[in-house]
């Protein structure tokens, strides 16, 4: 009973702060302190996990517009046009503005909330040493550690270089260097070395404590994504084939239900922000705002169902390289077509002929109109009406936010083997393969980084800023120049919020 009311106090949680949340936010100070205080009684063993769950209710409680930043550039999807975010729209051409409210908001949340992880292991060392259990402690510890290396491993590929929190009090960021990138990576690597020995060897599905909580896996897929960042390509390998090897893992065989509810604590999740009506039609709804996806003008299959603001697109690029290469389920997934956008398409003599699937009906039957800032919608951020717990109509609702998928570990050790790397886990073509059959095509022989690279391309596309990262990694400007932008190496990190340049002087060094 207890497990039940610690999951239930990180919903109401959630749905506090998603409450308060909207486009105006801004974050002005540095972090209040949330460290422990003389009213905690740290002999009450059985709270030992409260700190930890106060963690994972941060992670879950991301704000909108975090996600967006991290994920905007590159030349898998577009900022929505003709909007009153300018400078979000400017930051996909390239264009940055230190002082738009966005950077010092993505900033201030996860700094943030690493301190709020920083505070969670010093108060599970608290109870640890008032006579908590040892073991679980140690376990409490790891987690918070892989929870806090989500949020820097974010911001140091958003900036580069950072100050790494490594105490609960926001004063010791006046004094802390600035740590490279790859220090940071290497950091975030270490750490998760000292994590990995103390979690559970379990997917996060299978944990009955915190269902789709942090698992040793989730530690290896971070110590995976930080030596990618790091070109370390035998410690991508390793890491990744780890959780290969352990055969805990599979994709959902349906891609297009993946990134919708069937697709909640799949076993191909290794990580997911968790949100839930409860399976109510009114009352509490804990839920990120996903309307920022939606189209400004629908006709739902579900009459009232809400739509969103239109602010992120696929990009043409993408669209016409998906068609290319004769993808079905995963364009289908990936892009919402309107009417308009099938015409751009078809202006192209390469592609006036498309597939007679693509339409601006979705399987799910809902019909997406013509409207001013976009031509396409994020398939991966939709949720069809049909699948809105009936009585609630918010854009998305409902729907968790994945992180980590199995299919990216796959391609990850792909891609370290074809850097080099020696596997344990099979051959790279054993790894492209798998999610190559799930979407259809036929099997590759032979696999080398550039088709990898496609594959990833085709896979990832709007998760995380994938595409974009890889390309700055892999030196590929010339992917990042496209439809009037163009990128060169200096346009690689944003500047560092001028907020934060005022208050923390070694950033303006």
């Amino acid at each position: 009973m207890k497990r039940n009311k610690f999951l239930i106090l990180i919903t109401l949680s959630v749905i506090a702060v998603l409450t308060i949340s909207g486009c105006s936010k801004k974050l002005d100070e540095i972090p209040e302190n949330r460290t422990i205080t003389s009213e905690t009684d740290y002999t009450i063993s059985s709270d030992m996990i409260r700190p930890l769950i106060g963690t994972y209710t941060e992670f879950n409680n991301t704000e909108w517009e975090d996600f967006p930043l991290i994920s905007v550039r590159g030349d898998d999807v577009n900022a929505g046009g003709l909007g009153d975010q300018q400078d979000f729209a400017e930051t996909d051409l390239y264009n940055y503005n230190k002082d738009y409210w966005m950077y010092n908001s993505l900033w201030q949340n996860y700094y943030q909330n690493m301190l709020s992880a920083n505070s969670a292991i010093e108060q599970i060392n608290l109870y640890k040493d008032n006579g908590g259990n040892a073991t679980l402690a140690a376990q409490y510890i790891a987690e918070a550690k892989v929870l806090q290396s989500w949020w820097l491993f974010q911001l140091s590929r958003t900036w580069g270089a950072l100050l790494i929190p490594t105490s609960s009090d926001p004063t010791t960021l006046y004094v802390t260097p600035l740590s490279s990138k790859d220090q940071v990576m290497q950091y975030i690597s270490d750490r998760m070395d000292e994590a990995i020995p103390d979690l559970l060897a379990v997917r996060p599905n299978e944990r009955a404590d915190i269902p789709g909580g942090v698992t040793k896996f989730t530690a290896l897929a971070m110590k995976a994504l930080a030596n990618l960042e790091l070109k370390n390509y035998q410690g991508v390998a390793d890491a990744t084939g780890e959780i290969i090897g352990s055969g805990k893992f599979q994709l959902e065989s349906d891609y297009y239900e993946l990134f919708k509810i069937q697709g909640k604590l799949s076993n191909e999740n290794l990580w997911e922000m968790q949100y839930s009506d409860l399976g109510l039609g009114a009352g509490d709804n804990y839920s990120y705002l996903f309307g920022f996806f939606g189209p400004q003008g629908w006709t739902p299959a579900v009459t009232g169902a809400g739509d969103g603001w239109g602010f992120y697109e696929p990009s043409l690029k993408y669209i016409k390289f998906m068609l290319g290469r004769g993808e079905t389920i995963r364009l289908e997934t990936s892009v919402i077509f309107t009417n308009r956008g099938i015409t751009e398409i078809k202006s192209d003599p390469n592609f006036a002929n498309l597939p007679a699937w693509i339409t601006n009906t979705t399987r799910s039957g809902d019909i997406f109109n013509d409207y001013a800032r976009a031509m396409f919608a994020s398939g991966k951020h939709y949720l069809p009406s049909n699948q809105l717990t009936p009585g609630r109509t918010d854009y998305g609702t409902n729907k968790n936010f994945t992180c980590i998928r199995y299919a990216e570990i796959l391609l990850m050790y792909a891609e370290a083997l074809t850097q080099g790397a020696s596997g344990s886990a099979g051959s790279a073509d054993d790894a492209v393969n798998i999610v190559r059959t799930r979407a259809g095509l036929s099997e590759l022989s032979g696999v080398t980084n550039a088709q990898v690279m496609d594959e990833k391309y085709a896979e990832l596309a709007m998760e995380w800023g994938t595409r974009f990262y890889d390309m700055v990694r892999l030196g590929r400007t010339a992917d990042l120049s496209y439809d009037g932008r163009t990128f060169s190496a200096e346009k690689t990190f944003l500047p560092y919020p001028q907020y934060q340049v005022d208050q923390l002087p070694v950033l303006g060094q």
